[in-house]
């Protein structure tokens, strides 16, 4: 039984914040924004416009269209995307089914932060195989960037983050309308670092109130950032390559067979490092998402759309989505590329 990707699209709001501005608003070096943090510039929404389910149903809209699919012919509608939404404790996918006019489609959500891309392909993968449906429309949107306060240098290593929406429509048995072959993924959680990065304020622990609003509590914060990357440096690179070998190997494949990688943003030094522990070019088996930033998980959906456009993923190329959220979880599914 195989399972394709169909369609794809994306969505970006037009406002853009420049690493000079970012660098204006931190007090940190333009140099180390643009060339360590890797954000040349990043889209960001104005306040009343461009919210989460505005987005996906733009990138729902291209991603059937490329898929030449009608709305009603959808099972299943999955959000993706960041738990920061138009509203809180409230379902973005079903607000988006009924706007796209998946109408026969139930709708659902799942959460694995900026891992949530390969996580979400990966779960259904399953549903499709097993033949509980037959098409499934994957929407993610970030704009966790309003949560972000550039005073805070604590939080410096989210000031990459900007916003958009991805969407990729998953078919059973499509024939000659896959865009790519979906195969197999895998995953790890080291929930030691579940309480590294919050928003302090909002849940049950400390509900919102005057108070926490004026205690500044309600943007996203790290606990203890030295003691975090001491942590994470040893574990991170290990575990990325990890879950993209084991994918690999689950699927058939061996990492000398890998042909694009869509990556997550991270600072470039770390990028490269990636590329490089896998024998690969970071300037032309991916592509750097330096004029995006990081969109939690619709990055993959970015870098694939980049790199066929830049002629860097042939018909026939292994690609691989890897992906890691705070939590933290890395992921990685691999597809074949079709064209």
């Amino acid at each position: 039984m195989t399972v394709a990707l169909t369609g794809y699209g994306r969505y970006l709001p037009d406002d853009r914040l420049t690493g000079a501005e970012i660098a204006d608003r931190s007090g940190i070096p333009e140099s180390v924004v643009v060339e360590k943090m890797g954000v040349r510039e990043k889209r960001v929404c104005p306040p009343d416009d461009d919210h989460p389910s505005d987005m996906c149903v733009a990138a729902a809209e291209d991603a059937l269209a490329d898929a030449a699919l009608d709305p009603a012919d959808v099972d299943l509608v999955l959000y993706h995307g960041s738990e920061f939404k138009d509203y809180v404790v409230w379902s973005a996918a079903a607000d988006i089914a009924d706007r796209v006019g998946a109408d026969d489609a139930y709708a659902t959500e799942s959460y694995t932060l900026c891992a949530g891309a390969p996580i979400a392909i990966r779960q259904v993968r399953s549903q499709l195989i097993t033949g509980d449906i037959d098409t499934a429309l994957l929407v993610a949107a970030n704009r966790e960037e309003d949560l972000v306060e550039y005073e805070n240098e604590d939080a410096s290593f989210m000031f990459n983050f900007g916003s958009g929406a991805s969407a990729m429509v998953l078919e059973r048995c499509a024939g000659d309308r896959a865009r790519a072959q979906v195969h197999e993924s895998a995953a790890i959680t080291d929930g030691s670092f579940s309480r590294d990065v919050v928003m302090p304020a909002g849940g049950t622990r400390h509900p919102p109130s005057g108070e926490t609003v004026a205690a500044g509590m309600h943007s996203l914060d790290v606990t203890e950032p030295e003691g975090m990357k001491e942590r994470l440096a040893p574990v991170s690179l290990p575990n990325f390559v990890d879950v993209t070998v084991e994918a690999l190997k689950r699927s058939g494949l061996a990492r000398d067979d890998i042909g694009f990688v869509a990556l997550t943003h991270m600072k470039r030094s770390f990028h490269d490092r990636f590329f490089e522990e896998l024998g690969l070019n970071p300037n032309s088996d991916g592509y750097y998402l330096s004029e995006y930033g990081h969109v939690q998980s619709v990055d993959q959906v970015l870098a694939l759309d980049e790199g066929v456009a830049a002629g860097r993923v042939d018909p026939g190329d292994i690609v691989c989505f890897v992906g890691a959220g705070t939590g933290y979880t890395w992921a990685a599914t691999v597809l074949r590329w079709r064209g």
